[in-house]
């Protein structure tokens, strides 16, 4: 795939993101489009966003559990970066039409107080260098046209990233078994999805194991400060205008936001 193509692709992602609009997926117009070809159009995709004035915050692991490798057809995960635009806190009322199709996903984030830099690193130098894990909703977002995706498409889409919301507490995971611990995601006050931290590659910490050795491979380090959201822990929920979401996490803590 050639620099100008990516460039253009890159550009065309970052402009359905300003009009909310989709896109078709990359994977049936391009169908020999590599995943390497699919982060570079991301870096691009990135890259507009930050002359844009936002600023990256942190990082996402996505497609962590079995049965979503399986869907795409892959072996490892993907990943994506956060940026300042994204944040939201805990309780939080989103306007759903400032996103296109948007899913709620319950997972587990670690904010960071040391860097973390591949290759090398272990679980014990992830859980050194953590500050603090919280809950959190992941609210994944598409701008491929009904979410008609393969892996290509969501890493060049920045692994299908909208926006997130971080819970009520941060605790220290040193005293934690995070795989073991109890997901319990409710929609309208009704239970909707269970999950555990062993649904992401057997633990949280491994996942940010991986995002920290893959990175590393490229020279990129996850920094003190950043944000590191480690997957899903169940099923993706669709939201829209109205809906009220709140997960909690055994251990950890809860999180809320509600969409209008």
């Amino acid at each position: 795939m050639s620099p100008e193509l990516i460039e253009t692709l890159g550009d065309e992602l970052y402009a359905a993101l300003c009009s909310r609009t989709v896109v078709g997926p990359l994977t049936s117009r391009y169908p020999d489009i590599t995943i390497d070809n699919a982060y570079h159009i991301q870096q691009r995709m990135i890259s507009r966003r930050l002359q844009a004035g936002e600023s990256i915050v942190g990082k996402k692991i996505g497609v962590t559990s079995a049965a979503v490798m399986n869907m795409l057809g892959v072996s490892q995960p993907d990943f994506g970066y956060m940026l300042d635009g994204m944040i939201y806190g805990d309780g939080a009322a989103i306007d759903a039409a400032t996103l296109i199709q948007p899913k709620a996903e319950g997972e587990i984030a670690f904010v960071l107080k040391k860097d973390l830099m591949g290759p090398g690193v272990s679980a014990a130098d992830v859980l050194a260098a953590t500050e603090g894990v919280m809950a959190c909703f992941e609210i994944v977002d598409s701008r491929i046209t009904d979410w008609k995706i393969h892996i290509q498409d969501t890493v060049a889409d920045n692994a299908s990233c909208g926006v997130f919301v971080l819970g009520d507490r941060m605790v220290d995971p040193r005293g934690l078994d995070l795989r073991t611990s109890g997901m319990v995601l409710e929609k309208n006050g009704e239970t909707v999805v269970t999950g555990a931290g062993a649904a992401t590659m057997n633990s949280p910490v491994n996942a940010v194991v991986w995002l920290a050795n893959t990175l590393g491979k490229l020279g990129i380090p996850l920094k003190a400060g950043e944000v590191i959201l480690s997957g899903a822990l169940g099923a993706m929920v669709p939201v829209k205008a109205g809906d009220n979401m709140r997960v909690s996490i055994g251990g950890i803590g809860n999180c809320s936001v509600r969409f209008y």
